[in-house]
C-alpha cells in the first residue's frame, strides 16, 4: 500500500514479498555498522513482522524506500514509536542500501516521513535516535531539520552504545 511519494521515491508498506530487499539491507555488514552485526534470515524475518505489526497496532511502521524509475527498494524509512527521555516519541528511523548511498535519498525520505508525521493528529514532535558513530545518518537528521538535543546509552547485544537525540517539532 502506498503511504507517500517523493520526487523520486515512492514509500509503501512492506510485505513478505520485500523479504529478499529487506535482506540486502539487514544482512550487509557495512549498512549495519551501527547495530555492530549483520542480521541473521530470522533477524530479518522478526524485523519485517515487526514492521507489519506496527502497521496494524500505530498505522505507521518502517516503509520499504522504492525508486520510483525502476521500482527497486533501496531501503527503509519511516515512522516508529520509541522510548525516548522518558517517554515514547515518534521516530523518523531510515537505513539504506549502500549502492545508493550519498545521492539524497534517505534526506528525501526522511522529510517526507517528518511531514507526514506533522500532518498525524497529536504528533507535534519528532526525534531521530542514532549512534554516536553514524556520522551520515546524523548528517541526514540534520537536513532534516533536527536540532541534536541529547545522548543516552543503549544496551544492545551485549554492547553499551551512546546515542544522539535529534528533535524537531511541528513550529520549528
Amino acid at each position: 500500500m502506498k503511504i507517500l511519494e517523493t520526487e523520486r521515491l515512492l514509500l509503501r508498506t512492506m510485505d513478505e514479498g520485500d523479504y529478499e530487499a529487506l535482506c540486502l539491507i539487514l544482512q550487509d555488514p557495512e549498512v549495519m555498522y551501527a547495530y555492530a552485526h549483520a542480521f541473521t534470515d530470522e533477524e530479518v524475518r522478526l524485523w519485517l513482522r515487526r514492521q507489519q505489526e506496527r502497521y496494524a497496532r500505530d498505522g505507521f511502521g518502517l516503509w520499504a524506500v522504492v525508486l520510483k524509475e525502476s521500482g527497486t527498494m533501496i531501503g527503509q524509512c519511516g515512522l516508529t514509536l520509541q522510548p525516548c527521555d522518558g517517554r515514547t516519541m515518534v521516530e523518523v528511523g531510515y537505513l539504506f542500501r549502500k549502492a545508493y548511498w550519498h545521492r539524497g535519498y534517505a534526506t528525501e525520505a526522511a522529510i517526507a516521513c517528518k511531514r507526514h508525521a506533522f500532518s498525524l493528529p497529536g504528533i507535534s514532535e519528532v526525534c531521530s535516535i542514532i549512534r554516536d558513530i553514524n556520522r551520515p545518518s546524523q548528517a541526514v537528521a540534520l537536513r532534516n531539520g533536527m536540532t541534536h538535543r541529547g545522548t543516552f546509552t543503549k544496551h544492545y547485544c551485549g554492547m553499551d552504545m551512546p546515542h544522539y537525540v535529534y528533535i524537531t517539532s511541528r513550529a520549528d
